[in-house]
């Protein structure tokens, strides 16, 4: 029985979860940033760095997920997160 265990049971698979989600977390937060400050250097190559690990083939050894797929999605998220927030505030002024 104990080769039908869960995957998510397995320690090294939930460390390689953690890691990946909070690279996810992470590049959410720093393309915040750089929207709000897009001359923020420091943004910048904070999120370039973490593009470059959802590039990596560390990054393909934690997770089946497209790397690429995941950085156009979260960048598309903050866009349309940020404009929704931006469309709510203008509508609450009228």
């Amino acid at each position: 029985m104990a080769a039908n265990k869960n995957l998510a049971e397995n320690p090294y698979e939930r460390l390689a979860n953690a890691i990946v989600l909070q690279a996810v977390a992470d590049y959410r937060a720093v393309l915040k940033k750089v929207k709000h400050n897009p001359g923020s250097k420091d943004a910048i190559h904070e999120a370039l760095q973490l593009e470059k690990f959802f590039r990596s083939q560390w990054y393909e050894m934690l997770t089946k997920v497209d790397g690429e797929y995941l950085i156009r999605r979260l960048q598309e998220e903050i866009r349309q997160s940020e404009s929704i927030r931006g469309n709510k505030n203008k509508s609450s002024r009228r």
